[in-house]
């Protein structure tokens, strides 16, 4: 299981499951904010704090919800269904604790011309 937070702790969060690869996709969003994303079910996603400091964002098809603190501005997750229909979690590493980002494998996804 992995412990997760938005910067000032208002947004905390466990993830089920291990972290070896990431998504870098080169979308407006993504790349802006330099996330390095975690495809996970919904149901891994458990939220361990309370909601009222939570905003959501959506831009472009509208299907997926990336959610922010609104006390920090910190992202450290978004919602949205999957390709076979079946609701995911979309975790950014970065606000994941103890994970080394240089062990990870990165792979690129071209969100910018999709």
């Amino acid at each position: 299981m992995q412990l997760g937070s938005c910067h000032c702790g208002q947004i905390a969060y466990e993830v089920d499951g291990d972290v070896s690869q990431v998504l870098e996709c080169n979308c407006s969003h993504c790349s802006r904010k330099g996330y390095l994303l975690w495809f996970v079910p919904r149901a891994a996603l458990r939220i361990t704090s309370s909601t009222e400091a939570m905003s959501t964002y959506t831009f472009n098809k509208h299907v997926i919800s990336h959610h922010f603190c609104s006390n920090c501005g910190c992202a450290p997750f978004g919602f949205g269904v999957g390709a076979e229909g079946k609701e995911t979690a979309a975790v950014n590493v970065r606000c994941l604790q103890d994970v080394d980002l240089t062990a990870l494998t990165r792979i690129p996804y071209d969100g910018r011309n999709t």
